[in-house]
């Protein structure tokens, strides 16, 4: 009997570790752009210093508030089409209306961006912001924030389904649930964001380019680390990041500066 419980342990210990190798596989061939605010520097190489607009740096987060707001630019890595936006953000305060947690904008003077955007149609709601409109609609599995302070794990999936987009939201291991832009009448609305044609933008919805000082509505919070990935995860690849770091199958590969990631 006990050895055949040895074994059962055996097999799910296997199944756990070939899970976890899949989702590190995923995290490092298709993580694009991965901040952990530490510096103004970016971890896989694919983009520029952080500019910051009036945003600061403390004890490794990003400190966003009114007017205040940061973005990146010179992005040399792969074609986005599908993606995945992720951040970990605390709101310091939650009655503020239409900023950006995280916005892939395509730069320069081009209005096309997706964003994780905050209360922008609805008061203390999170949603996906989008120029237009074209890739927004809100989730049908609402969570209305309700605490200061608070860090949460945020996270937005585009998947091409036939030449248009099927988002999908999640804060912390809550689905808020898919729609697609054919709602919005929208069939044929796949982007793509190229070299040198990228933005990353914290704060505020988006820009016009490096000259441009953003859209008038700005995000109050602290954010802890921030990532775009060049691919629509599944629920459970989403539902296993962990903050700070990938898999350690991933961090053995992916060219970083490991020695300063958080512990």
């Amino acid at each position: 009997m006990k050895v055949y419980k040895i074994s059962a342990v055996l097999v799910v210990l296997l199944m756990l570790t070939v899970s976890m190798s899949g989702f590190a596989q995923v995290q490092e061939k298709n993580l694009v752009g991965w901040w952990l605010f530490e510096d103004d520097s970016e971890e896989t190489g694919n983009w520029g210093d952080i500019v910051f607009e009036g945003a600061t740096l403390e004890k490794g987060q990003l400190v966003l508030d009114n007017g205040k707001w940061a973005h990146a630019f010179e992005y040399s890595g792969p074609d986005i089409k599908e993606l995945t936006l992720v951040v970990w953000v605390s709101l310091d305060n939650l009655d503020v209306r239409s900023g950006s947690a995280l916005t892939l904008d395509r730069c320069c003077n081009v209005d096309q961006f997706c964003g994780i955007i905050y209360a922008e149609r609805q008061p203390r709601q999170w949603m996906p912001g989008s120029s237009h409109f074209r890739r927004t609609h809100d989730f049908p599995n609402v969570v209305n924030e309700d605490k200061t302070g608070e860090m949460v794990r945020l996270a937005i999936t585009y998947k091409d389904i036939g030449g248009r987009y099927e988002f999908t939201g999640y804060r912390n291991d809550k689905n808020l649930g898919s729609r697609d832009t054919s709602h919005n009448g929208n069939n044929m609305d796949i982007k793509t964001w190229r070299k040198d044609e990228a933005e990353a933008i914290w704060g505020t919805r988006h820009t016009g380019g490096a000259d441009d000082k953003g859209t008038r509505n700005f995000l109050i919070a602290h954010l802890e680390e921030a990532r775009i990935y060049n691919v629509a995860l599944t629920e459970d690849e989403v539902q296993n990041l962990e903050i700070g770091g990938l898999a350690v199958e991933a961090r053995d590969k992916l060219a970083t500066r490991w020695a300063k990631i958080k512990r």
